[in-house]
């Protein structure tokens, strides 16, 4: 039985201020630095064969985290970064709802394809599932722990298990440094088998933005 990890990264100052990162190459601060560090060990206990993450710092540099401790190379993908905002990225969100009222009112609703250049939800799944599966296909019956974006890894994850945008809006955001667990056998194709892992969570959770 394959098993994948999916893995949020480390909390940034931008999360901290509700500031749209998208695919900004936002940096980790030292809080997520701790975080990542804190989390490894509890990764490393589940033996993976393989580390996959992003291109983006906050992501890559989580990921760096894990190497340290199991050894592991790390392979980066592009597919696996956030979500495209669009004319939204740099801008905290009460910017957004100010400057782009209406768009903002749509993705506030779960509108799949919001306007000002963000990425659709459907090409969001379809980019970071696709490179979900090859990462599992990359090590058959192996564990594969993915270092990826809150945004991403939703719908990357739905994208998977065959669940619409509907279904999804009912899954909570992960935390910083929590993750998704997927198991797939070859009679029930992929399962979820555990979300928002990890370490408790102190105060709210940022925005997957």
């Amino acid at each position: 039985m394959t098993r994948l990890i999916v893995w949020r990264h480390g909390n940034t100052d931008w999360n901290a201020v509700n500031r749209v990162q998208g695919q900004l190459d936002v940096p980790l601060n030292d809080l997520g630095r701790e975080q990542a560090a804190a989390a490894a060990p509890l990764l490393a206990a589940l033996r993976p064969d393989a580390i996959v993450a992003s291109d983006l710092s906050r992501a890559a540099d989580t990921a760096a985290a894990l190497v340290a401790v199991t050894g592991l190379p790390v392979r980066t993908d592009p597919r696996l970064r956030e979500r495209f905002y669009g004319q939204w990225q740099g801008l905290t969100m009460t910017e957004v709802a100010q400057r782009f009222p209406v768009e903002h009112t749509r993705w506030r609703a779960g509108e799949p394809d919001p306007g000002c250049e963000v990425e659709s939800l459907d090409e969001l799944g379809k980019r970071v599932g696709t490179a979900l599966q090859d990462a599992a296909d990359a090590t058959p019956g192996g564990t594969v722990v993915v270092a990826t974006h809150g945004g991403g890894a939703r719908q990357g994850c739905g994208y998977l298990l065959g669940w619409d945008s509907l279904v999804l809006r009912a899954v909570g955001s992960l935390n910083n440094c929590h993750w998704t667990e997927l198991r797939h056998d070859e009679v029930r194709g992929w399962q979820l088998r555990g979300h928002n892992v990890g370490l408790i969570a102190q105060g709210p959770t940022p925005a997957a933005i």
